[in-house]
């Protein structure tokens, strides 16, 4: 088979393993990094409720760590907001305990209850950085959400149409890690989230990015593997 002039990475991440957290450890071992990540935001409106539970979402894991990401309604003095972000820790061979967590969180006041439209959920976050060959590069990009139309059992990422992940619904709930905002690819290539049935019937689709108006990837929060 030729060389692929345009190869596009797929299935950087490992499939989900554990599935949602749940118990002690996604109750005080994963709670308490996101609880200080969220008392640290700069901006996050005075008198804000952080919740007592959270929802978390299946982990993924690449560059070294496993990836939790969460979301949690809360009440703010204008109104509900949502506070999203994720929980990694590192992967040590032979160590019983994880350690080395790390926390982000972020809010934001845009719901999908305030909008019937919506048929993803989504949030994201850039976790690290892929280069490739001609200075050709990506964001590896975490991603999760939930769908909001019915029958959804499945998630894609894709990448000029080539399903670059893909990871079952969960209660709900999907992870995906792929990279997004490619780089040196000729046109500008962005991540699309597909939902589908049993049918494999496309049922929604959403980029990360307004159509037309696309924007630049946040800091990169995590490291590249090496």
């Amino acid at each position: 088979m030729a060389p692929n002039n345009r190869p596009l990475p797929s299935f950087i991440a490992d499939n989900s393993q554990d599935g949602i957290p749940y118990g002690r450890f996604a109750e005080e071992t994963l709670a308490q990094p996101f609880r200080d990540a969220v008392a640290k935001i700069e901006d996050l409106p005075q008198g804000v409720e952080v919740p007592e539970e959270f929802d978390w979402f299946p982990e993924r894991t690449w560059g070294g760590r496993v990836w939790f990401p969460v979301t949690a309604h809360a009440e703010g003095p204008e109104g509900p907001i949502e506070l999203f972000g994720h929980v990694s820790h590192a992967v040590v061979e032979g160590e019983s305990q994880p350690g080395d967590f790390r926390a982000t969180a972020d809010f934001t006041d845009v719901l999908a209850a305030d909008n019937p439209d919506w048929k993803i959920d989504l949030n994201d976050d850039v976790i690290g950085r892929w280069r490739g060959e001609n200075d050709r590069a990506g964001s590896v990009t975490l991603v999760w959400g939930r769908p909001l139309v019915q029958g959804a059992v499945a998630a894609t990422g894709e990448l000029e149409a080539t399903t670059v992940d893909q990871a079952p619904v969960d209660k709900g709930r999907f992870t995906l890690i792929a990279l997004d905002a490619l780089e040196a690819y000729g046109d500008d290539v962005f991540l699309e989230v597909k939902l589908w049935n049993r049918r494999a019937i496309e049922l929604a689709s959403e980029s990360l990015y307004a159509e037309g108006e696309p924007e630049e990837p946040e800091g990169d929060t995590g490291a590249e593997p090496g």
